[in-house]
């Protein structure tokens, strides 16, 4: 499985990918903000199954880059990792066509939850 993690904190990345290394096959690229994330998409042939999007990054926000990424590629996962937790601002995350939402600081087993849950929901799709 393809992850593409994109946080402008590296910590935040290592944990990620910690975490998401317990998925089989478990491959990585990284990103520090969204104009990076995309130029390492463009880069990927054949995508990644799965993008962990930060809400707040430099240059480009997560909200642009998850707008940005779905006007080219509708399949692409994409969970947002923020400390964004106002409904408004997930419904917005959602609008913009991210698949879950998961608040920091997460505990290893709730970051685990999210990307189990968005997985068994696009496989039933």
């Amino acid at each position: 499985m393809k992850f593409l993690l994109v946080d402008d904190s590296k910590t935040m990345r290592n944990i990620q990918k910690k975490v998401l290394s317990n998925f089989p096959g478990a491959e990585f690229a990284e990103a520090g903000d969204g104009i990076e994330a995309l130029s390492v998409i463009a880069a990927t042939p054949g995508g990644f199954d799965l993008i962990m999007v930060d809400w707040n990054m430099p240059n480009m926000d997560g909200i642009t880059l998850v707008k940005k990424i779905r006007e080219k590629d509708a399949k692409t996962l994409l969970v947002m990792a923020t400390t964004e937790a106002e409904k408004a601002r997930v419904l917005d995350a959602i609008r913009a066509g991210v698949n879950n939402y998961v608040v920091k600081p997460f505990t290893p087993e709730a970051l685990t939850e999210k990307i189990n849950a968005t997985l068994a929901k696009a496989k039933a799709a």
